[in-house]
C-alpha cells in the first residue's frame, strides 16, 4: 500500500542519523515488546507479512510520532483486537478481564526461547522457472496496491538490471492477506542513482533492491 511508512526517496524527512554506541533497546518496555511479538508470531496465529502490513495501517499522524517499539506495540495491540484475542475493554483496562483463549501453538517456557526467536525460513520449491535471467534489463511496475507489497514507490516505473537470483520465496502480498504463500522468484535488481533520482544525483552510485517477478517486466 501507499503510505507514509514508503519513505525512500521522499524530500523533508533529513537525512538518517545514526546514533552512536546505540542500545538494543532504550527502555525495558521496548525489550518486552518485541518479546511479545515473537512469542505471538510463533503461536502461528497470524505471519510476519501481516505484521507489518497491520504496522503501515496505522494512522499517518500516529506513525510519524511513534518510535519503533511503539509501532511494533501499537500493531501487536491491533492484531489481538482484530482476532478476538483481548477486547477494547482489556485495552482501556490495563489487564485482562477475562481467561485467555487457547492458541494452536503454545504456551511457551523458557527451553522454547531459542526456537521463538529464530527466525524462520521462507524459501520454498516451485515448479515454474524464472521469468528473468541475470543481465536482463527489466522495468519496476507502476503498481499502487491497497494491501501489503514489498516494492517501494521510488523504484516503480523505473529501469533496473537483474544482478542476482535469490530462488523462490513465500510472496508477501499474498501471505499477508489470506495465509496463502504463493512463491515467486526473487531478484536483485541494480539501478543507476541518475534513474531513480535525475541528472543531479551522483553518477557514482548505484542502488539494489530485492523484487519479486510478479513486480517486474522486460524493459
Amino acid at each position: 500500500m501507499d503510505g507514509v511508512h514508503d519513505m525512500g526517496g521522499m524530500d523533508g524527512f533529513g537525512k538518517v542519523e545514526p546514533e552512536p554506541n546505540e542500545p538494543t533497546f532504550h527502555e525495558p518496555w521496548e525489550g518486552r515488546v518485541m518479546a511479545m511479538n515473537r512469542a505471538m508470531g510463533a503461536t502461528g496465529v497470524w505471519n510476519i507479512d501481516m505484521g507489518r502490513h497491520t504496522r503501515e495501517k496505522l494512522p499517518p499522524h500516529i506513525y510519524l510520532q511513534a518510535t519503533y517499539y511503539q509501532k511494533w506495540f501499537l500493531g501487536l495491540q491491533q492484531m489481538l483486537l482484530e482476532r478476538g484475542l483481548i477486547d477494547a475493554d482489556e485495552v482501556a483496562a490495563g489487564h485482562a478481564l477475562r481467561p485467555g483463549k487457547e492458541l494452536k501453538r503454545g504456551p511457551f517456557e523458557m527451553k522454547d526461547v531459542p526456537r521463538v526467536m529464530n527466525r524462520a525460513k521462507f524459501g520454498r520449491p516451485t515448479n515454474t522457472e524464472p521469468k528473468f535471467k541475470i543481465g536482463d534489463t527489466v522495468r519496476c511496475k507502476n503498481i499502487h496496491p491497497k494491501g501489503h507489497t514489498r516494492l517501494p514507490r521510488y523504484v516503480r516505473g523505473h529501469v533496473g538490471v537483474i544482478e542476482r537470483n535469490h530462488g523462490t520465496h513465500v510472496f508477501p502480498d499474498s501471505v499477508s492477506v489470506d495465509g496463502i504463500e504463493n512463491p515467486q522468484w526473487l531478484y536483485t535488481v541494480v539501478f543507476k542513482s541518475q534513474e531513480l533520482w535525475g541528472p543531479d544525483a551522483d553518477p557514482t552510485i548505484t542502488i539494489s533492491i530485492d523484487a519479486f517477478e510478479p513486480y517486474l517486466d522486460l524493459a
